[in-house]
């Protein structure tokens, strides 16, 4: 009897996962809107509904550096009806910036399907008299301490970029952080903060129209949508290489049946002709994974930034 109740209870986890969806989907974005996985996951919700009828709800979670959005993913039913839009900060860099996180970036989550990695760029206000690196980091010496570095939010690649940059440069500038790209972008367009180590698409369009002024890519490779401007690794800071990355994750346990639907629907949309001619434009790239391939890559990630989180002595909390 129990061998047939069994085999009756996998029968129909099996159906239900085939079904799948039959309900409204949620998206937890765990930053505020605006960012580039704010913008993806919107992208992403709307070709999903188009494509299976079903409505895609993106929740805008932000605070603790991500920590709070993730969180609610972790602990919520592993069905497939609640995603987290993770980032490298909530499953690679907090686990070591945070003394304590509430959920395992690995452990707590099953890998869905990694949807794109962004270039960086190093951004000042157009009155910071600097137009290379190398003039940045002669005024920063010049004036300790006085200089600020704008940021989304602790444990964000532009926090843990601008201590990568202290610590290789011995500099001295003032963290700001903030809740979001958009808030760490309008107040560095205002004056109030020097610069930001920005994730590239978010500030493309300020530099575009000079609100903003580019000083340095910070990936291994110049950007397609900014060719003039050189990396911070040609600038002199050898091994500096700062990509930002979001993919989609769902509760540990959720059913690989519905894993592999959603892999193969976000890998379906990303390969679209609308999404990828406007990817390069604005220094963004996807690669497509397995929920394996994209599980080891977290996995890698945490392991690469432990290191360095330690070495730079950043802290969170």
């Amino acid at each position: 009897m129990f061998g047939i109740g069994l085999a009756l209870l996998c029968g129909a986890s099996a159906a239900q996962a085939q079904q799948y969806p039959t309900k409204p989907i949620r998206i937890v974005v765990p930053f505020p809107p605006g960012g580039f996985s704010d913008v993806f996951s919107r992208i992403i919700g709307t070709k999903m509904h188009d494509s299976w009828g079903q409505q895609v709800i993106v929740d805008n979670r932000p605070g603790a550096g991500g920590n709070i959005g993730a969180d609610i993913v972790a602990k919520a039913a592993a069905d497939g009806y609640t995603l987290c839009m993770g980032t490298i900060g909530t499953h690679a860099v907090n686990a070591t910036l945070f003394t304590k996180l509430p959920y395992d970036p690995v452990r707590d989550f099953v890998a869905v399907a990694f949807v794109v990695e962004a270039e960086g760029l190093l951004v000042v206000h157009p009155s910071l008299p600097v137009k290379t690196t190398k003039e940045l980091i002669a005024l920063a010496r010049s004036k300790p301490g006085q200089l600020t570095y704008a940021s989304a939010g602790a444990g964000t690649t532009s926090h843990l970029a601008g201590e990568v940059f202290k610590s290789m440069t011995k500099v001295d500038i003032t963290h700001v952080p903030y809740k979001g790209n958009v808030p760490a972008i309008t107040d560095l367009m205002s004056g109030e903060t020097s610069m930001l180590f920005a994730t590239l698409p978010t500030v493309l369009p300020q530099v575009s129209a000079g609100r903003l002024r580019g000083v340095a890519v910070l990936g291994a490779k110049r950007s397609a949508a900014l060719p003039q401007i050189p990396t911070l690794a040609e600038s002199g800071l050898r091994g500096f290489e700062v990509n930002n990355w979001t993919g989609l994750l769902a509760p540990a346990g959720t059913p690989a049946n519905v894993v592999s639907r959603l892999n193969a629907e976000v890998n379906r949309i990303m390969q679209l002709p609308d999404v990828q001619t406007r990817l390069p434009r604005e220094g963004l790239r996807h690669v497509a994974m397995t929920p394996q391939q994209f599980g080891d890559f977290v996995r890698s990630e945490k392991e690469k930034w432990a290191p360095i989180v330690k070495a730079t002595g950043a802290k969170a909390d």
